[in-house]
């Protein structure tokens, strides 16, 4: 569905109705093996859930269009998703580059599951092409970009990472999942791989757990499904088609997101107790342009410095009530979180560990002015204490 624009193939790629009953809405493959005519006679390629699904495989036809890509593959988790990757690219011996401002599961990942198998790993600042270049070494097998970045809303200019990469020999990963595809097409800008935790902008809702590996780059494609047979983190079935379900509304999910997110932006800005705001949609944010240039919106995601330090950050992030304090991002609903202690804890003590006073907003598709209310009331609540 190339010719098609991005909300239609958000609706309609990998989501014929059923043939057999018309169903506008294709069924749940409920099932975790399949009858075989005779002895390795697959129906239309399907032997064991492991090994493929129907209804994953609709979800994966679907991210793929989402990503302008041909190939994509459906994982348990966004984690899932990252370690076949990485263990298809990787083998002891290789090093890999990665922002500074990572996700700490990714950088726990590296660090604990990979290090020891002889992977070595250097965070860099993204932003600052002379650092990335003097960090790549003839063994660096992947440069690994997250932009915006999570917490602290980092932008990378992707076009200009992958001439880096590429002249480099090395495979440039995008995590486009604050983004999303809605907003952002790393591919389309020169990434040879994009993963997701699905579970966020995706599903956004908030009941499904998931990740994906979209490929630019097909040379690594059946590498990356060998590992998803063999190792078995597949998505199951209810927990793809939740994803597909959620993915038909995203463009229009994404766009209130954004238009809620900016708002809280703009008024956190003028707000003392905010020594610092992080969001690319603001003027004053270092990577607005680059921002502006490469995606089609800001996000819904943004961070907070509370002027007040880590105790006035740690009573904020408990004194609000539409936004509800929990892990996580992209669902409907607001929610808050204190990096340093929740997401990002595995990171403390690190180069990527988060400051102390900055909370982290995923901004619903609530009414705006009721999500502005209740962080005065937050405001409120921790300077009367």
């Amino acid at each position: 569905m190339s010719d098609h624009a991005f909300a239609t193939r958000a609706i309609h790629a990998g989501q014929a109705p059923d043939p057999t009953t018309g169903s506008i809405i294709p069924p749940i493959h409920q099932a975790s093996t399949h009858v075989q005519d005779g002895i390795g006679g697959f129906r239309n390629g399907f032997e064991y859930n492991r090994g493929g699904n129907p209804t994953r495989s609709s979800l994966e036809t679907q991210l793929a269009a989402l990503e302008g890509a041909e190939n994509a593959l459906s994982f348990a988790s966004g984690l899932a998703a990252e370690d076949a990757l990485l263990r298809s690219i990787l083998k002891p011996g290789d090093h890999v580059v990665i922002g500074n401002d990572a996700y700490g599961g990714t950088y726990r990942l590296l660090a604990k599951v990979f290090a020891p198998w002889g992977v070595e790993t250097t965070t860099v600042e993204m932003s600052d092409a002379g650092a990335l270049r003097a960090a790549i070494r003839p063994e660096t097998k992947i440069v690994w970009v997250e932009t915006p970045s999570n917490p602290l809303l980092k932008i990378v200019d992707i076009a200009a990472i992958a001439e880096i990469a590429r002249a480099a020999g090395a495979v440039l990963v995008v995590d486009n999942t604050f983004a999303s595809p809605a907003q952002q097409q790393p591919l389309a800008l020169g990434a040879d791989l994009v993963v997701h935790s699905t579970t966020k902008y995706l599903g956004g809702h908030s009941d499904v757990l998931g990740g994906a590996v979209v490929f630019g780059d097909d040379r690594f494609y059946e590498q990356v499904k060998f590992q998803q047979f063999a190792v078995g983190a597949v998505s199951a079935p209810m927990d793809a088609w939740l994803t597909t379900r959620g993915i038909k509304t995203l463009a229009v999910r994404v766009r209130q997101h954004s238009d809620n997110a900016q708002a809280i932006a703009e008024w956190a800005e003028g707000r003392p107790e905010f020594e610092r705001v992080y969001y690319p949609g603001l003027a004053s944010h270092p990577g607005h342009e680059i921002a502006a240039r490469q995606m089609s919106g800001f996000g819904g995601m943004l961070s907070l410095g509370l002027a007040g330090g880590a105790d006035a950050a740690r009573s904020f992030a408990e004194s609000t009530e539409l936004f509800q304090l929990a892990e996580s991002l992209g669902g409907v609903e607001s929610l808050i979180g204190y990096p340093s202690d929740m997401t990002h804890a595995s990171v403390r003590g690190t180069e990527l560990a988060v400051p102390e006073n900055v909370v982290r907003l995923s901004v619903g598709i609530e009414d705006v002015d009721d999500l502005i209310a209740d962080l005065e009331q937050g405001l409120a609540k921790i300077s009367r204490d």
